[in-house]
């Protein structure tokens, strides 16, 4: 077994703390990655503070790792020792099912398994990113073709990026194509980048006049202010995809009225209690769609990774050491980043 140092949360209220934990030794078609940076990603939250149920303790969040290769057993073949890699929100799946068969994993009617917290439908604690080291079967680990010196800005891509990618490609978002992005978060400001990468006309909504400037330099064609009604009324009837990132219960119809006929309003951030009851009228009478997006597969995932490598994309972010982590997530709740955290995994040696 392989000995690392790790943060974890020991239950709901005890924040997080140093912890040791043990990686199995690589197996034939494993890659060991030593951890470089980790982004810190609403979920980590969520589940550390035992917001989302059934989390398993201790718990060691982070699910956007990258890092280099420092083993790969014996059957490995698409890595080598010393190349950079990134692990995303799952390390396995059943690999038979219908979803699995079509490269959608994270859909696995039997459950994938995260990259920590186990697999979803219940079993053996998954150890996340906040450690150093993270031993992962190569059919379930990226290739980053980023320069290394972006290495902590392509972190948050591991789930920020892809979270925002796969809808917007599953909805055909590019040229003559009108996109709104909701809110400029660690999620949204990733949903901005993207869709202007791929060719669309980019609006975001925001509550938050004061990003008004930082929206436009992320690539946004046009910001509305979402609190302002007149504003809002603007874009009545002109939008065809719009792609929701906001974390906390909000009002969806002031949404699903910008759309076009047959539009999509399409849910990605995921918040600790539900959304209030919309009106059905303002779906019927359009032929409007309320749906919902979970990241990506890593088929879509490595896809995502190359094209923003092509383009140029990365996070925006703040590095942070190890022992911060429980100030950063206050400050995540408050709205104080932009817009992703990265931990420093080499200020976890001296922890």
């Amino acid at each position: 077994m392989i000995r690392s140092k790790a943060y974890a949360a020991q239950n709901k209220t005890s924040g997080l703390a140093p912890f040791e934990l043990y990686r199995r030794e690589p197996a034939a078609d494993d890659v060991q990655i030593e951890i470089l940076y980790c982004g810190v990603c609403h979920s980590d939250l969520h589940t550390a503070r035992g917001e989302w149920p059934n989390t398993l303790y201790p718990s060691v969040p982070g699910h956007e790792i990258v890092g280099r290769v420092c083993a790969v057993g014996s059957q490995v073949r698409r890595f080598k020792v010393g190349d950079l890699a990134g692990v995303g929100c799952m390390i396995d799946s059943c690999g038979h099912c219908h979803s699995c068969a079509e490269g959608e994993e994270q859909y696995c009617e039997n459950g994938f398994t995260g990259t920590y917290n186990g697999p979803v439908f219940g079993g053996e604690n998954t150890y996340g990113g906040y450690s150093q080291t993270i031993v992962v079967k190569e059919s379930f680990v990226l290739q980053i073709r980023h320069a290394a010196d972006d290495l902590a800005r392509v972190a948050p891509l591991l789930c920020a990026g892809i979270t925002t990618y796969s809808p917007l490609r599953h909805w055909r978002v590019g040229p003559g194509t009108t996109v709104g992005i909701v809110g400029l978060g660690g999620l949204g400001h990733m949903g901005v980048k993207i869709a202007h990468a791929l060719g669309a006309q980019v609006v975001l909504f925001t509550t938050s006049p004061g990003k008004i400037a930082d929206g436009r330099r992320l690539g946004a064609d046009e910001v509305c202010v979402s609190t302002d009604d007149a504003q809002m009324a603007a874009y009545a009837n002109r939008v065809d995809f719009i792609l929701d990132t906001v974390a906390v219960p909000h009002d969806l119809d002031a949404y699903l009225s910008l759309l076009k006929r047959d539009g999509t309003l399409a849910l990605v951030g995921a918040p600790a209690a539900p959304h209030p009851a919309g009106n059905v009228f303002n779906l019927i009478l359009k032929r409007r769609r309320i749906a919902g997006s979970l990241i990506g597969g890593i088929r879509e995932t490595q896809e995502m990774l190359d094209f923003c490598a092509e383009h140029q994309i990365v996070s925006d972010i703040e590095v942070i050491p190890i022992d911060y982590i429980n100030v950063a997530y206050d400050r995540m709740l408050n709205s104080d980043v932009k817009y992703r955290f990265v931990i420093d995994m080499a200020s976890l040696r001296d922890a």
